[in-house]
């Protein structure tokens, strides 16, 4: 199971992610309290440890904008939060040339969206989220009914005491935002514990 520490915006973000070792980590451009600009982002990829992919997390943004920072060596991976439709993705990945940006789609999580929820087949990944962005979870047993063709994430509210059954609904990976902070900045002893988790595939 793989593990996303998501939301870094601060030098010593970086260095607790060099040191935990997750396998992705997030840098938020859409609007956000994390969001930073892509001078940041460039600045904290220059810091971040070998092995460890950056996603770029975006909401409708023009596509060139995600095509320069991953031009530029600034994010691996684009997640997608908003209405992006499957012809956005075709021209994203077209876009990004002979190497297609993999894409994270989003999806939101509550009855009604996931009975209109359109899944491209052209994303790489899909992550689920209560789509609130307030770090709240949802009812993971919606999945249960879902048909799910590619590897998924499982985000929303996961912290250090439901991490265990969050890895029990079998995600391909765990994504972690506010559930790794204290006081909304990322806390290094509960990133630290909440990497170890997912890597011994055991409980805190």
């Amino acid at each position: 199971m793989k593990i996303k520490i998501c939301g870094i915006f601060r030098e010593q973000d970086i260095d607790y992610i060099n040191e935990a070792r997750p396998d992705f980590c997030g840098f938020v451009f859409a609007e956000s309290k994390r969001q930073v600009s892509p001078a940041q982002a460039a600045d904290l990829r220059r810091r971040l440890a070998e092995g460890i992919a950056a996603v770029g997390v975006f909401v409708n943004a023009p596509i060139e904008d995600i095509i320069a920072l991953y031009r530029g060596g600034a994010i691996d991976i684009a997640q997608l939060h908003g209405g992006e439709d499957e012809e956005y993705i075709a021209r994203l990945k077209k876009a990004s040339g002979d190497t297609p940006i993999p894409v994270i789609q989003a999806v939101k999580c509550d009855n009604f969206s996931l009975l209109t929820a359109r899944f491209s087949p052209l994303a790489d990944y899909y992550l689920f989220d209560s789509g609130s962005g307030s770090g709240e979870t949802f009812d993971w047993g919606l999945l249960s009914s879902l048909n799910i063709d590619k590897p998924w994430f499982l985000a929303g509210g996961i912290d250090t005491d439901n991490i265990k059954w969050a890895m029990a609904v079998n995600p391909y990976g765990i994504d972690i935002s506010s559930g790794a902070e204290t006081d909304g900045v990322k806390d290094r002893e509960k990133i630290l514990p909440l990497t170890a988790a997912v890597r011994k595939g055991n409980t805190l």
